[in-house]
């Protein structure tokens, strides 16, 4: 029998404050749950988003006290609906924040947290210099999130680039792995679709992942195309470049049927790393 899942991706704009990135979600929420989404995908730091130049400065607060997550849970209990919170700033215990994304039930319970592991350090141009362990602290642990509908491993951005990291969450049994983000409009141009077509046909799973449109208060640009992957990697919604839900029916029963046909995740094999061999010269 089928197992269809109704899942939404809000594709809200980076938001300077958490009132401002409230009133955007909610709204966005409110409208996809009318339309019947059984649960919801907002991007990479949804309770806001501000820039000086070269580092992310997103507004936090502790995970107890954050007004973002606070409304949030609210929503998912008056609604009954399950909310992935792709990810929001949490102060962490060194000074700086954690990028950390939630998983809400449709009580408004937190059913699990991932912090993200992978930090945004680069030097894309002159002008384009991105330094996120300037003010994030890493995470350190893969997380899979267990729902009634099935089993959602959480990576958030930059992850997307790290197969590894997808790799072990579709062997623990993911069938959705989500990407929220907030993926540069330069980077996401070049790499965005392919990277997470890609995630999908190596792991034989759903990718979905929500991605914040429009410019970054205080420097920078977030590409949108917030997407739906399925695991024989075709594209099954792309948000394209406004703000809005990006809504679709999925059945989740295609992803028993392409690893059936490519039974790749049960064909990986140990091998020596090239790492630990020199090559000798003739």
């Amino acid at each position: 029998m089928p197992r269809p899942l109704d899942i939404a991706c809000l594709q809200t704009r980076p938001m300077p404050d958490f009132a401002s990135a409230l009133d955007e979600a909610l709204s966005m929420a409110e409208a996809a749950v009318q339309a019947g989404a059984d649960i919801l995908f907002l991007p990479e730091y949804c309770g806001g988003l501000r820039s000086d130049g070269q580092a992310l400065t997103p507004p936090s607060a502790p995970e107890g006290a954050h007004p973002f997550l606070t409304a949030m849970r609210g929503f998912a209990a008056r609604h009954k609906v399950w909310i992935n919170i792709g990810s929001i700033a949490v102060d962490g215990a060194d000074g700086r924040i954690v990028n950390r994304g939630l998983m809400l039930d449709d009580q408004g319970e937190v059913r699990g947290r991932y912090d993200k592991i992978h930090m945004f350090d680069v030097t894309l141009s002159e002008t384009e210099v991105y330094r996120e362990s300037q003010t994030i602290a890493p995470g350190d642990e893969a997380v899979l999130h267990e729902t009634p509908f099935a089993a959602v491993g959480h990576t958030i951005c930059y992850d997307l680039r790290f197969p590894h990291l997808f790799r072990d969450l579709a062997t623990a049994g993911a069938e959705i792995i989500c990407c929220p983000a907030a993926f540069t409009r330069r980077t996401g141009e070049a790499h965005w679709h392919i990277l997470n077509r890609a995630r999908a046909i190596e792991n034989t799973c759903f990718v979905v992942s929500a991605c914040a449109i429009g410019d970054i208060p205080g420097g920078g640009q977030s590409y949108g195309h917030s997407l739906v992957v399925n695991p024989w990697g075709e594209v099954v919604a792309d948000g394209g470049d406004l703000p809005g839900v990006v809504q679709v029916r999925i059945d989740l029963d295609l992803v028993g049927r392409t690893a059936a046909r490519i039974p790749s995740l049960s064909h990986d094999r140990p091998f020596r790393s090239a790492r630990n061999r020199k090559q000798s010269v003739a």
